[in-house]
């Protein structure tokens, strides 16, 4: 998409400034830049056209006209001149862990270094550990940050940083002394991909022969069996690598005291941006914030909670989730913060699949996980027949499964049973069953399946389209992504939530962790269109049902509250706002 393209050339304009040293203050703007364009849920040149950009705070009259030119030649002069002045494989070394473009001016200057064969050079001769500023330890590190990035595949998916993450903290909750064991940084944001996993341990006070000190702490999680590399092994802090079932990933682990443990989370929580904004109204209390506490002064006046920092910097405590400088602190110093859907606000799970298609269980195993899960309701929603890799279902398979489904849901007490469909949006906007079928179901999710690279005017015309059938309750996993495999479809999401708003239908978030579509920004969007959000675990076997809570956070960081998500609906709430839509 153009927005990302356009967003990742000024953050790059941004890394190429800060190597050769130019003004802080325009580089800091051009990140600002960089991320109020990759947020942006429509195409720039449409903004620009209609006036709006203009209008988008971040986005001073310098950076709008080089968006102007962008758009306007697909490049922009300023930043041909900047690459001009470095070499190019220079901007290689920013994916080195350790490496930032602060370090990257220096083995430029220093040792001139121009790529990664360079900077391997610098390293194996010794060179790099003279460099002022470097050292051994940290060329140590940057050779392992080397290795690291030559073997790595990249972010690693949200449930692959929960796995890592419930390895070492079940690991370290059980030494003696440890008092508190959570996990920080991304992962604690729930972002829907992880660089690396913070483990942060809060430590009692006292010398108990019985206790474990920091060190032996630190110890315990670098020799644990689970570790295949240590990168670092100190007092207070540990790296390695360690092997998941399905990935390797890098684990930071912190031991803190337990007065700074509050502050230690805040801080590694992040993210950057929320950061930099309660120090700047720390500063202006004439404060100082870090990761050891609030400080007055020499005293320590707030650390031993989050809670107590936000409280004495005049805020609300604001939840992690919405930790990404996105109007938070404007809302928790009015309290205005929203009340965010919880995992226990949710009823029911509207997208899953059973041996009807290409799940592993049959409808009644499926009910039971429900049950064990608490829910008061489940939709059946296997493939269309368009899903021929899926074993989708042919008009008269689904005319028998709603029949099955009938009596089984006749039977069941305590839950409600819903007849469903996954139905594909064919290449002209039309649906994979006629309407005649559609009717039966209590609920359709319509979702595209196939040429999702088609050009942004076709896409969106087929999901728009769609939202007309009366029949269509939801669109499915709306932008068609698959983290760190497969890009989102150029989708003009404003259109399709301005539709949804229009043609009273949900847009879904997908809470799979392979998709968590629709993303956060649009879950935004949509709650404040008044778009109802559905999620569904998009579940293939009773396993997959446990996948709730990754949708849920996603609805979260996106702002939504119980009354913007339709699984908090009581089955017969949910049955009379589906059937608002249908024919009378």
């Amino acid at each position: 998409m153009r927005n990302a393209i356009l967003s990742a050339i000024f953050d790059q304009m941004a890394d190429i400034m800060e190597i050769l040293g130019e003004d802080p203050f325009r580089i800091n703007s051009y990140r600002k830049v960089s991320r109020a364009v990759a947020e942006l849920p429509t195409d720039v040149g449409i903004l620009l056209e209609d006036g709006r950009l203009a209008k988008t705070p971040g986005i001073g009259k310098s950076s709008l006209a080089k968006i102007q030119e962008f758009v306007a030649s697909n490049r922009i002069t300023a930043h041909e001149e900047l690459l001009e002045r470095i070499p190019p494989s220079l901007l290689e070394l920013l994916h080195i862990p350790g490496m930032g473009p602060k370090g990257v001016k220096a083995v430029y200057e220093g040792l001139h270094v121009k790529g990664l064969d360079d900077l391997k050079r610098v390293v194996e001769d010794g060179s790099l550990a003279t460099l002022p500023g470097f050292g051994q330890k940290k060329a140590a590190a940057i050779q392992r940050g080397i290795e690291f990035l030559e073997k790595s595949t990249g972010r690693i998916r949200l449930d692959q940083a929960m796995e890592a993450a419930e390895m070492v903290c079940a690991c370290l909750r059980g030494l003696s002394g440890v008092k508190r064991v959570e996990a920080a940084g991304s992962l604690r944001r729930r972002a829907e991909t992880i660089g690396d996993v913070d483990i942060l341990v809060a430590t009692g006070k006292g010398k108990s022969k019985s206790r474990t000190s920091p060190e032996k702490i630190i110890q315990s999680f670098t020799q644990a069996s689970f570790v295949e590399r240590v990168l670092a092994s100190g007092d207070t802090k540990g790296s390695a690598i360690i092997q998941t079932e399905t990935t390797p990933v890098q684990v930071d682990v912190r031991v803190v005291p337990a007065e700074s443990f509050g502050a230690a989370l805040q801080y590694f929580t992040g993210s950057k941006q929320h950061n930099v904004r309660l120090r700047e109204i720390a500063i202006k209390s004439k404060l100082k914030l870090n990761e050891y506490g609030l400080f007055d002064g020499d005293k320590q006046v707030a650390g031993a909670t989050e809670e107590g920092i936000y409280k004495k910097l005049g805020l609300d405590p604001v939840p992690p989730l919405l930790r990404e400088d996105r109007g938070e602190v404007e809302a928790a110093r009015s309290h205005a913060l929203p009340e965010l859907v919880q995992i226990e606000d949710i009823r029911g799970d509207f997208h899953m699949h059973t041996l009807a298609s290409d799940g592993r269980n049959e409808i009644e195993q499926m009910v039971g996980a429900a049950r064990g899960l608490g829910y008061e309701f489940l939709c059946i929603t296997d493939h269309s027949e368009s899903s021929v890799i899926a074993n989708g279902q042919s008009p008269k398979r689904l005319a028998k499964q709603i029949e099955q489904i009938r009596r089984i849901g006749a039977k069941l007490k305590g839950i409600t049973l819903l007849a469903g469909a996954e139905v594909d949006i064919l290449a002209d906007g039309s649906l994979d069953f006629d309407d005649k079928l559609l009717a039966d179901l209590d609920y359709v999710v319509a979702s595209i399946h196939s040429g999702m690279t088609s050009p942004r005017e076709k896409v969106t015309m087929r999901t728009l389209k769609a939202m007309e059938s009366p029949y269509v309750s939801c669109i499915g996993h709306p932008t068609g992504r698959l983290l760190g495999q497969r890009e989102a479809m150029d989708l003009d999401i404003a259109a399709v939530i301005e539709q949804a708003a229009q043609t009273h239908t949900a847009l879904e978030i997908n809470a799979n962790p392979y998709r968590l579509d629709l993303k956060d920004l649009h879950c935004k969007m949509a709650a404040e269109a008044g778009v109802k959000l559905a999620i569904g675990t998009d579940a293939h076997s009773t396993e997959g049902l446990g996948l709730m809570h990754f949708g849920v956070a996603t609805a979260g960081r996106g702002w939504a509250t119980k009354d913007d998500i339709l699984n908090t609906l009581s089955p017969a709430k949910l049955k009379s706002w589906l059937r608002a839509k249908r024919p009378r």
